[in-house]
């Protein structure tokens, strides 16, 4: 079924269809009673013409020729108006015509029955024709015959020549008129779901409150992903044009690629995760059969900020896990040792593991000024060590301290580049090296790592589209991924990746 056009239009072709039936409705009507009545009316007058030419004294002699006979027959037919008097002997042979062809031709009489003595009216070739015979003088036999007629008329001819029949025609029209009209009431009727205009417009009214009043931002589609409806949410959070409505999702280029697949329905799945002007947005598309689809959006921006601090008190618990795990294992090997009388082991022991925090603290210390970067990658030290990964720095690697806004984000993307690598190498030993440089406009973070690197099929579109489930099948924090995205773009920095023995992560941050 194709798409149904508006209400108006169907309305104005409906009452065409009703018009159409009524004027068809009536013409046939109009036509078949003239034609009763015509038959009705001229097959009278036609047979009084024919009796009265019969009647003629001039007719009946049979000493008469076609010469005598011929003025009778014209005379009536001119005074009558009749199309023509025709008489013929009894063998119907024609003896005075209008037509001069016909003249001693043979007359069609068809099933009239004239011959055996009786008078006859009825349409034949078109025309309301009467029959008359002529009796010779013992009245028992047919010597010549009279035959008149007129041709029946047109379509349309005659239909209101009587008053009768323009009554009954606008008797007819009102009937006809008035059950279409019900009829296509009733089907408005139906199509409004038995609703009245006003509800219609009560019902429109409350539905555009509601869209706009709901915290929720809500875009409705059309089959060929036309937005049909959105409300002051939706606009506010994917930051639509004006002229948004009615253009297709395709076309709005401002939409990055990730929003345009979910709203068109190329991304599949509940709550697809998108990254739009700095806000995290779920996204749900749900199909109505072949209207289109609708699409609700949320805000999860405040949800995903507590879920980072959630996370990150999550893991200065697992640093505190490990490192307690680490120190509890040491002091059974020192106990053990002292149980044994091993002292001068205990001594070589303590100071070798002395000598590894030491140096790692002393590292980090020496070349990273920024007292959060400089914590954060000690507690990823212990957490790495723990999971059986070496976590080392680049050689050259130095860093000042740096302002807030910059270490925060530092912070962010050293953070998230390490718990990636971490989850990267899944389990298995390796070892991670991040390097940290300060240049003259910006600071350039790289953290490699020993793992399988990342599949180049998603190289380039790892960062795109935030969230996909194509990364998190290669094991990559596509959220993740897409939040060290944004601190660096919203900074005027960017994010790439490559491998090389690995992957290797290298983000720019501008100062």
């Amino acid at each position: 079924m194709g798409v149904r056009g508006s209400l108006a239009r169907q309305l104005l072709v409906w009452q065409l269809v009703v018009v159409t039936c009524l004027l068809c409705a009536v013409g046939v009507l109009a036509v078949t009673q003239a034609g009763s009545n015509f038959r009705t009316t001229e097959g009278r007058r036609v047979l009084s013409v024919a009796e009265s030419v019969a009647a003629q004294e001039v007719v009946g002699d049979l000493e008469n020729g076609p010469f005598e006979l011929a003025a009778p027959a014209e005379t009536a037919r001119s005074l009558s108006g009749v199309d023509f008097v025709v008489i013929a002997d009894a063998d119907r042979y024609v003896l005075a015509s209008p037509y001069p062809d016909q003249l001693r031709t043979r007359l069609g009489i068809g099933e009239s029955t004239v011959l055996s003595g009786r008078s006859w009216v009825g349409e034949l070739d078109g025309s309301i024709v009467a029959h008359v015979p002529v009796l010779d003088e013992k009245g028992g036999k047919v010597v010549r015959m009279v035959a008149a007629g007129s041709k029946s008329p047109g379509f349309f001819a005659g239909v209101l020549d009587s008053p009768d029949n323009a009554l009954r025609v606008l008797g007819v029209a009102l009937v006809i008129g008035v059950s279409g009209s019900l009829l296509l009431a009733r089907r408005v009727k139906n199509q409004t779901l038995g609703l009245e205009p006003h509800e219609i417009t009560a019902l429109v009214e409350n539905r555009e409150a509601l869209l706009h009043g709901i915290k929720e931002g809500v875009v409705g589609l059309d089959p060929q992903h036309r937005i049909t409806l959105v409300n002051d949410h939706a606009r506010d959070l994917l930051g639509l044009p004006e002229d948004a409505l009615g253009r297709p999702v395709d076309e709005l280029l401002d939409l990055n690629e990730r929003i345009r697949d979910v709203l068109t329905g190329r991304a599949t799945g509940a709550d697809q995760i998108v990254l739009r002007q700095g806000k995290v947005l779920t996204l749900n598309r749900m199909p109505i059969d072949v209207r289109g689809a609708v699409v609700t959006l949320r805000d999860r921006t405040d949800l995903m900020t507590l879920r980072d601090e959630l996370d990150a008190s999550r893991h200065a618990t697992d640093t505190l896990r490990a490192q307690a795990h680490e120190f509890s294992n040491r002091l059974h090997t020192i106990s053990g040792l002292l149980e044994l009388g091993e002292y001068d082991e205990v001594r070589g022991y303590v100071s070798r593991i002395s000598s590894a925090q030491g140096e790692w603290r002393a590292e980090v210390g020496s070349r990273i000024g920024d007292p959060a970067v400089a914590a954060l990658l000690i507690a990823k030290a212990s957490l790495a060590a723990e999971r059986g990964v070496g976590l080392r720095m680049a050689p050259d690697s130095e860093l000042d301290r740096v302002e807030d806004g910059l270490s925060t984000d530092l912070v962010t993307v050293l953070g998230n580049l390490v718990d990636n690598a971490l989850d990267a190498l899944g389990g298995e030993q390796g070892w991670i090296e991040v390097g940290v440089w300060q240049e003259e406009d910006e600071v350039r973070v790289e953290v490699r790592d020993s793992g399988p690197g990342v599949a180049p099929e998603i190289a380039e579109e790892v960062f795109e589209h935030g969230f996909t489930t194509k990364a998190a099948a290669h094991g990559q924090r596509g959220l993740g991924l897409a939040l060290i995205r944004q601190a660096c773009v919203r900074r005027g920095g960017s994010v790439e990746v490559h491998n090389s023995g690995g992957a290797v992560f290298t983000a720019r941050l501008p100062r």
